[in-house]
């Protein structure tokens, strides 16, 4: 089967040495095995994307040696093909407005032990017309989730298996400001461009049910996932785009794509040493065999 895979920035500032990582990872994947690269310009928040970030990212894969084969039509013009899967799934009767605050959701739910990550109470699941009718605020809507177990078969993490009812509970697919939630448009582009694999960060580990069992729904096979490890802080934080030292903006004045490239890659263990590499070199000695696991101290490779 072609291997067609996919780079998904969020155009919300600079790319970090942590989008980079995954970026690169996602490459190499498709690169090594001659398959077909698609880049996604995730732009579905309009109040933290701008267009010059989009721009940005685009340059820095380029200075990087990171190419693509197809660009994908970025999400904020993507919105009619959203609504037909959000009226698809209404019709079925698989949606329902929800009209809790997220103050109250926090209240309501305890952290899921695994991740963190609240379960949401289905507070507003069986309300009755006319409950619904004595609401004021704006709703979000949220789709029904199976009580049924699904496991993700992960090619770094190894097997992922969630009960979405107990472990997730109903999810948001439309924000009570009129955006379609991130997992309904991620699932919707990536059928629509035949997306086949996916490596992203770990953190997205818990998305992959919820999109499996969207992609389902709409009668689509899931890709095979990689969730790649994150790059940390010595206190455990992942690199985000506060850490200004080490974004492409601050790297490129000071080194060649290929001495970024050669950290990376000792980082992830494709190499055995933190020697410059060019993507197009590395690409001819990838393995996910090679990959770790475990999140990476970044400052344990990386001096600046």
């Amino acid at each position: 089967m072609a291997i067609v895979g996919r780079f998904a920035p969020s155009p919300s500032g600079r790319m970090h040495l942590g989008n980079v990582f995954s970026a690169l990872l996602a490459w190499l994947s498709v690169r090594s095995v001659g398959g077909t690269m698609l880049l996604r310009i995730e732009d579905l928040d309009p109040a933290r994307c701008r267009e010059e970030y989009a721009m940005q990212i685009k340059d820095d894969l380029r200075w990087l040696g990171l190419d693509w084969d197809e660009e994908q039509t970025p999400q904020s013009r993507r919105t009619a093909a959203y609504a037909e899967k959000f009226d698809y799934l209404a019709a079925q009767g698989l949606l329902y407005p929800c009209y809790c605050s997220r103050d109250a959701l926090r209240a309501a739910s305890a952290p899921h032990e695994r991740d963190g990550e609240s379960v949401y109470p289905g507070t507003c699941r069986n309300l009755t017309d006319a409950e619904r009718a004595k609401q004021t605020k704006k709703p979000s809507w949220r789709i029904r989730v199976p009580d049924e177990d699904f496991t993700v078969a992960d090619g770094v993490q190894g097997a992922y298996r969630v009960n979405l009812a107990h472990d997730c509970g109903d999810f948001v697919v439309r924000r009570a400001d009129g955006v379609y939630a991130y997992q309904l448009a991620v699932v919707t582009d990536d059928a629509t461009g035949g997306v086949t694999q996916v490596v992203r960060g770990r953190d997205l580990l818990a998305s992959a049910p919820r999109q499996v069992y969207l992609l389902r729904l709409f009668g689509a096979d899931a890709p095979q996932y990689y969730h790649v490890p994150l790059l940390i802080d010595k206190s455990g934080r992942r690199l985000s785009k506060r850490d200004g030292d080490l974004d492409l903006g601050a790297l490129r004045q000071t080194m060649k794509p290929e001495a970024v490239i050669g950290r990376l890659a000792f980082a992830a263990g494709l190499t055995a040493s933190n020697a410059p590499i060019s993507a197009a070199e590395l690409a001819s000695v990838f393995s996910w065999n090679k990959v770790r696991k475990q999140d990476l101290v970044i400052r344990d490779y990386w001096r600046v």
